[in-house]
C-alpha cells in the first residue's frame, strides 16, 4: 500500500477529530498506509481511557498515530512552535519513506506541507475546510490589513497555487475563491466535499421523539462566529409558545458562560440544560432533539466556506434544522429539500414567524424520512471517503 501523511492541528480526541478526521481515515486505511499527526488538548491527554480507545482504533486500522501536545500559551509563540514542530515531523516522515502524499487539514498544516513539498517534491492536498483568515477576522481575533493578516493571506494564496489539489467544504467558497484568487485558482483542481456524518450512528429513532419537545443545539456557541443572541432569542420565543418544551445545548464550552449568554427569566433557565457528551455518544443527544438550531455569522465572507458538521448529523437523525442565510450551502440545502426553516432576524416578531413555519412543517408526515434522505444524499460518509480515495489516487498517479 502507498504511504500517506495526514496532518492536522485538531486533536483526534476532540469531537471534530472523530467526526471529520478519523471517520474518513478508517475507510482510506483499507487502501493506504496512513501516518497521522494531531495536536491534542491537555485536558484530552489527561483522559487515559480516551487515549487508549483512540490508540486501539488507530491500531485496528493500521494507522500510525503520532499525537502531539497542543500549546495555547504563550499566545502567538505557540503557533510558531506548532509550525516548527509540524515542519520537523513532516520532513522526518517524508524522508523516512512514510509519505508519497501529504494531506494537510487547514491552513497551518498546509503551509507546513508547502515548505516540505518544496524541499522534497512531495505533493500535498490543501484541505481548506473553511476560509480561515476571514473566520478569525469575524471572530475579532485578527485585524484586516494587519501584518499577520497579510502573512496569512500570502500563505493562503501560495498554498492555493502550489497544492496538487484543493478541497473545499462548499460550492459557495469555490465561487468566492475563483473571483478573489483567480490567478492562483487558474487550472487548479478543486473538489467539494462537505463535512460528512457517520450515518450508521446518526439514525432516526424508531418512533418520533416523545413530548415534551426538545429544542437543541450541538457544538460550540462561544466560538466568536456563532450568533448567541439569535439562539437565545429563538429559545425564548419557543419557550413562550410551548410551556412544556425543553432546551438542550450539548457543548464542550464553559456551561456558566453559555447559560449567561442565553439570558431569560428563571423559568426559562430551569428548562435549559447545558452539558457535554463524549464523541461516541453525541448521536444519542441528537436523536433526542426535535429541532436543532445553528446560527452563524451569515453574510460575512467567512461563512461562505462553512459546512456545519451538526447539520448532517441532525438530518441523519430525521430531525429538522433552524438556520440563517449566508452560511456556505446551508440555505440552498434547506430550501431545496424542505428540511428546516431559515430565520431572517433576531426580533421577537421574526422568531415567532419562525415558530409558525416550524409548526406547519412538522405536520408533514414525510418530514423525518425526507431529512434522512437529504443527509444520505449530501452528507454521506461513504461518499466523502470515496471522493478522498479517488483524489489520493489521482494526485499520486500524477506526481
Amino acid at each position: 500500500m502507498l504511504a500517506t501523511l495526514y496532518i492536522t492541528r485538531n486533536g483526534l480526541l476532540e469531537p471534530l477529530g472523530q467526526s471529520q478526521v478519523m471517520a474518513y481515515l478508517r475507510g482510506l486505511s483499507a487502501d493506504y498506509r496512513i501516518t497521522l499527526i494531531t495536536f491534542e488538548k491537555p485536558e484530552d491527554l489527561a483522559d487515559p481511557a480516551a487515549m487508549e480507545r483512540a490508540r486501539r482504533d488507530c491500531a485496528q486500522h493500521g494507522i500510525r498515530w503520532l499525537p502531539q501536545r497542543f500549546h495555547r500559551r504563550p499566545k502567538g509563540l505557540a503557533h510558531i512552535w506548532s509550525m516548527m514542530l509540524f515542519f520537523w515531523l513532516c520532513l522526518r516522515e517524508v524522508r523516512g519513506g512514510h509519505a508519497r502524499l501529504i494531506h494537510a487539514r487547514s491552513y497551518i498544516p498546509a503551509t507546513v506541507a508547502l515548505l516540505v513539498g518544496r524541499l522534497t517534491g512531495t505533493p500535498f492536498i490543501f484541505d481548506m475546510r473553511a476560509l480561515w483568515p476571514e473566520e478569525i477576522i469575524t471572530a475579532g481575533r485578527l485585524r484586516r490589513g494587519s501584518l499577520i493578516h497579510r502573512i496569512i493571506v500570502k500563505a493562503e494564496r501560495s498554498c492555493l497555487r502550489n497544492a496538487a489539489a484543493v478541497v473545499s467544504l462548499t460550492e459557495a467558497a469555490v465561487v468566492h475563491l475563483r473571483q478573489t484568487c483567480s490567478q492562483e485558482m487558474a487550472g487548479q483542481r478543486v473538489v467539494v466535499i462537505p463535512t460528512c456524518a457517520d450515518l450508521d450512528r446518526f439514525v432516526p429513532l424508531e418512533a418520533a421523539a416523545p413530548q415534551p419537545r426538545v429544542y437543541g443545539c450541538l457544538g460550540t456557541v462561544l466560538s466568536g462566529w456563532f450568533r448567541q443572541d439569535w439562539l437565545a432569542a429563538f429559545f425564548q420565543a419557543a419557550a413562550r409558545r410551548d410551556p412544556d418544551a425543553a432546551f438542550h445545548i450539548v457543548t464542550r464550552d464553559d456551561p456558566t458562560k453559555v447559560r449567561a449568554a442565553m439570558g431569560g427569566n428563571a423559568a426559562f433557565q430551569n428548562r435549559l440544560q447545558i452539558y457535554s457528551m463524549s464523541p461516541q455518544d453525541v448521536h444519542l443527544a441528537a436523536q433526542r432533539q426535535s429541532v436543532s438550531v445553528m446560527f452563524y455569522a451569515g453574510g460575512e465572507v467567512s461563512e461562505l466556506g462553512r459546512s456545519p458538521t451538526r447539520m448532517g448529523e441532525v438530518l441523519g437523525c430525521g430531525n429538522l434544522v433552524v438556520a440563517n442565510r449566508g452560511v456556505g450551502d446551508v440555505a440552498r440545502i434547506v430550501e431545496d429539500n424542505r428540511v428546516g426553516v431559515l430565520v431572517e432576524g433576531a426580533s421577537a416578531e421574526q422568531m415567532d414567524k419562525t415558530i409558525d413555519s416550524l409548526e406547519a412543517l412538522m405536520t408533514d408526515p414525510d418530514l423525518r424520512a425526507r431529512c434522512r434522505r437529504t443527509a444520505e444524499a449530501v452528507f454521506s460518509l461513504e461518499a466523502g471517503t470515496e471522493a478522498y480515495r479517488k483524489l489520493y489516487a489521482d494526485v499520486i498517479s500524477n506526481a
